[in-house]
């Protein structure tokens, strides 16, 4: 698609907005369909301790590495708790059109990911099924912690995007530290599903950036400047950050490589020609924030190059014996007071 010509300066209330890009989510919600894989959590573990399917070989029920259980654990917790920003916002279109199927849709998807996560921890590895209950009313009490997501339905639109991509890059990079090939399926699997969800919200997010740019980049903006990891309200979560990033499996190198830059190029931020002076402003920002980015990523592996690859049961100093800088709760550049 052409990069549009010209500035435009529109600014659309939410209803207008959901109007607008009502068609974009009745193809992308088909495209959705169209790929979607059926599958059941019983494909990968037996239904109520019975025998399991004969295709599936199953490990000897062990205990997880801490790594691994920790991050697993997050992993489950934020599939039990959405977002509520894009559901509250659809509440006021009709019950059949593309949005709000959209969303009963994710919502489903992601119960049948949380439904997989906990039998496994559960049935083959040994997590007490008490703390993890426990652990998630709790998470569902407190809810899930987003950038601005809710502030809009753009700022929203743009908080899952990101969401969903992260969560896939390091679902793809649990697996190994888990040692155990079922525990590499069942993400697989899930991050299959992630990959899907990333491009609905991201072909909803392009649209919307044709539709009004200023109003769009301002909202990404906001977004990239302030983005957290799901799961950071979690008590103990800058600690499993630190360590989840220590042995690879999401750190500031993959969130800079693996996540901001591909969106952003597929946004074709930084070719457009259509943003206004607030826009223009606002992508200016960003571009010092990704550079602000790629010094922290290399001054940490430096840090990390200098340490004993660890392993996840060791209790290894933290890269450059104090705490990465990945372990707060968001990446903050100095640029971001201009937005």
């Amino acid at each position: 698609m052409p990069i549009p010509q010209g500035p435009r300066n529109t600014q659309l209330p939410q209803r207008q907005l959901l109007r607008e890009l009502q068609t974009t989510a009745e193809e992308n919600l088909r495209r959705h369909r169209k790929a979607l894989d059926d599958w059941h959590p019983h494909d990968y573990l037996p239904l109520n301790g019975g025998t399991p399917p004969p295709r599936m070989m199953y490990p000897e029920r062990r205990e997880l590495d801490d790594v691994a259980e920790a991050a697993m654990i997050i992993t489950l917790l934020t599939a039990d708790n959405l977002p509520s920003g894009l559901q509250q916002m659809t509440d006021s279109v009709a019950k059949d059109s593309a949005w709000a199927t959209w969303v009963r849709m994710w919502t489903a998807e992601n119960d049948r990911h949380y439904v997989v996560l906990r039998d496994y921890l559960v049935k083959l590895r040994g997590v007490d099924p008490v703390a993890l209950e426990r652990a998630r009313m709790e998470n569902m009490t407190v809810g899930i912690s987003c950038a601005l997501e809710g502030a809009s339905l753009l700022h929203s639109l743009a908080s899952v995007t990101l969401q969903e991509l992260a969560t896939r890059v390091a679902h793809q990079n649990i697996g190994p530290v888990c040692g155990d090939p079922l525990a590499g399926r069942i993400l697989t699997r899930i991050g299959d599903e992630k990959d899907l969800h990333t491009i609905f919200y991201r072909n909803l997010c392009a649209a919307a950036l044709e539709l009004t740019p200023d109003q769009a980049v301002r909202a990404v903006g906001d977004v990239v400047l302030n983005f957290q990891m799901p799961g950071v309200t979690r008590p103990g979560f800058r600690h499993t950050a630190t360590r989840m990033a220590q042995y690879g499996i999401y750190d500031i190198r993959q969130h800079l490589d693996q996540v901001l830059r591909p969106t952003l190029e597929e946004w074709k931020l930084f070719e457009r020609n259509d943003f206004g002076k607030e826009g223009e402003q606002v992508r200016e920002c960003i571009g010092r924030h990704l550079e602000d980015l790629e010094m922290q990523a290399r001054r940490f592996e430096q840090s990390r190059d200098r340490t004993c690859s660890p392993t996840p049961n060791s209790r290894a100093e933290e890269p450059g014996g104090q705490r990465s800088r990945w372990a707060t709760s968001s990446f903050r550049a100095t640029s971001a007071a201009c937005i």
